[in-house]
C-alpha cells in the first residue's frame, strides 16, 4: 500500500469528523453505530488501496491492545460499584455527606472533594465512581441539574488526575517529553491553577444558586438511606484501604480486588445469611434498590459487570477505529507537515494542543493524545530551544484532559456509563478540562510560564 498523502489523510478524517459529528450531535445516535460504520468505510478504502485483510487486521488487534487493562479495570469498577452500594458505602457518604455539605454550596464543594480525593489516588476513573457517584446522589437529591453535578465531579477528578504523582497520564506525559516528574507537576502550575481557580468561581455561580433543599426533604432522604442501608462508620473503611493502596503504590487491578473482597467480607458481616448465588448475581447484574423513595431507588440502583458492558463496546469499535488510522499512517501523515512548519512558540503549542484533541477526537484514547503528539513535535520543541517542560505541560493540557470530553472517548464513555448524563449533557459544564488547554495556549503567544532549554539547539 502506498503512502497515505497529507491531503488524503486530511481528506479521511474530515470525513470521519463529519459522520460521526453529525450522527451522534445532531441526530443524537449512540456512538457504536457510527464508528463501525465509519470503521467499514476506512477498511473499503485501504483494501482499495491495495492493504491485505492481514495488515487490517493487525490495525483493529493493536488498536484494541492498548485498552486491554483499562477494559478489565471497568469490568473490576462494575463489580465495586455493586458491592459499595449493598454494604453501604455509598450510601453513608451520601449520609455523611449531607450532615457536612451546605446544600447552598454543593456544587463548588463537590468540585474541591473530588479534586482533593483525585489528586490523592492519582485516578480519575476511581474518583468518579467512587465518590462521584456518592456525590452524584446527593446532587441528584438535592434538584441540582444532573450535567452541572457531573461537570464538577468530573472537572475534579481531571484536576486530581493531572497534578497527582501518582497518575499513569501525569508519569507518560513527563516521561514522553523527557521531563523531572515533579519538576512537570511544579509546571502545570502555570495552566492548572488558573483552569482551577476559574472553575471554582464558574462551579459557584449555579452551585450558589440552584442548591437550595428543604430540611424536610434532607431529612427524609437521610431516613430513607438509614433505613434501607446500613450506614455507618464501618463504611470508611474500603475508602481508607483505598487510598492506602494508592499512596503503597498498587496498581488499579490488586487495589480493586482486594477492596471487592474487603466489601464482600462486610456484606457477609452485615447479612450473614446472604447466599454465594445472591452475591454473584449482585456482582454480575448489579444492585437494585427497593425503597420506598423512587428518586432514591434510580440512584443507587447500579453496578455489577454488565453495566459495563456498553462501555466496553464502544471503547473496543472506537480503538479498532484508531488502530486501523494508526496502521496506514492516515493520522501521522496529517501531522508530519505541521511540525516542519512551525517557527514560533504561540503556533507550535497551539498546534500541539490540536493534535491532542484531535487524536481523542480521532482514536479516543487519551494515551495516545500524548504520546503521538508527543513524538511528533518533540524536534521541534528542541529546535525552538523549548524545554521538555513545556512540551510535557501542553501534551497534559491537550490530551488526557480533553478524552472525558469525547463521546466515544475512553474516559468519556465511562464518565457517562457511571454517572448516567451523556457526555454532552455534562460536557459544557466539565470547566476544567474546557479551560486548561485555552491557558496553555496563552502561555504559547505570551511566554508566561513557558519554559526555555538552557542551551537551544540550531536548526
Amino acid at each position: 500500500m502506498k503512502k497515505v498523502s497529507f491531503g488524503e489523510s486530511i481528506t479521511i478524517l474530515v470525513i470521519m469528523l463529519i459522520i460521526l459529528g453529525t450522527a451522534v450531535i445532531h441526530f443524537g445516535l449512540s456512538p457504536q453505530i457510527p464508528v463501525l460504520f465509519t470503521i467499514a468505510l476506512l477498511v473499503f478504502w485501504a483494501k482499495l488501496r491495495g492493504a491485505s485483510w492481514d495488515d487490517i487486521h493487525k490495525g483493529i488487534q493493536d488498536g484494541i491492545g492498548t485498552a486491554i487493562i483499562p477494559i478489565f479495570i471497568f469490568i473490576l469498577i462494575g463489580a465495586l460499584i455493586a458491592v459499595w452500594i449493598q454494604a453501604g458505602i455509598i450510601p453513608s457518604i451520601m449520609v455523611a455527606g449531607f450532615k457536612l455539605i451546605s446544600a447552598r454550596f454543593f456544587v463548588p464543594s463537590t468540585f474541591v472533594v473530588c479534586s482533593l480525593v483525585g489528586l490523592s489516588i492519582g485516578s480519575g476513573f476511581t474518583t468518579i465512581s467512587t465518590i462521584g457517584i456518592a456525590l452524584f446522589g446527593m446532587g441528584m437529591a438535592m434538584n441540582v441539574n444532573p450535567a452541572l453535578v457531573a461537570g464538577a465531579i468530573i472537572s475534579g477528578a481531571v484536576f486530581g488526575d493531572k497534578m497527582s504523582p501518582l497518575s499513569d497520564s501525569t508519569n507518560l506525559a513527563s516521561a514522553i517529553a523527557g521531563s523531572d516528574l515533579f519538576a512537570h507537576i511544579k509546571n502545570m502550575m502555570w495552566s492548572t491553577i488558573p483552569s482551577f481557580v476559574v472553575s471554582f468561581i464558574l462551579f459557584w455561580i449555579p452551585g450558589n444558586s440552584n442548591g437550595q433543599m428543604s430540611a424536610a426533604k434532607i431529612n427524609h432522604t437521610i431516613t430513607i438511606l438509614q433505613t434501607h442501608f446500613t450506614v455507618s462508620w464501618w463504611a470508611l473503611l474500603p475508602i481508607i484501604l483505598m487510598f492506602v493502596c494508592a499512596w503503597r503504590h498498587v496498581p488499579a487491578i490488586p487495589t480493586l480486588f482486594i477492596n471487592i473482597l474487603v466489601t464482600v467480607g462486610m456484606i457477609f458481616v452485615q447479612k450473614p445469611g446472604e447466599s454465594l448465588k445472591s452475591l454473584t448475581n449482585l456482582i454480575s447484574e448489579g444492585f437494585v434498590a427497593h425503597t420506598s423513595d423512587g428518586a432514591v431507588n434510580a440512584l443507587l440502583s447500579r453496578g455489577g459487570i454488565t453495566s459495563m458492558m456498553g462501555t466496553v463496546s464502544l471503547i473496543i469499535v472506537t480503538l479498532s477505529l484508531g488502530g486501523t488510522l494508526m496502521q496506514f499512517h492516515v493520522v501521522q501523515s496529517a501531522m508530519e507537515p505541521l511540525v516542519k512548519r512551525l517557527r514560533k512558540p504561540g503556533p507550535l503549542v497551539t498546534t500541539t494542543i490540536l493534535s491532542g484533541i484531535g487524536i481523542n477526537l480521532f482514536v479516543g484514547e487519551q494515551y495516545l493524545s500524548v504520546i503521538l503528539p508527543g513524538k511528533a513535535f518533540r524536534p521541534a520543541f528542541q529546535r525552538m530551544g523549548l524545554a521538555p517542560l513545556a512540551l510535557s505541560r501542553i501534551l497534559e493540557d491537550g490530551g488526557s484532559v480533553i478524552n472525558y470530553l469525547i463521546p466515544w472517548g475512553v474516559a468519556g464513555s465511562f464518565a457517562a456509563a457511571t454517572l448516567g448524563v451523556p457526555v454532552l449533557h455534562f460536557l459544557p459544564f466539565v470547566f476544567f478540562s474546557l479551560l486548561s488547554p485555552v491557558f496553555s495556549i496563552l502561555s504559547g503567544f505570551t511566554g508566561v510560564g513557558l519554559k526555555w532549554a538552557k542551551q537551544p539547539q540550531q536548526n
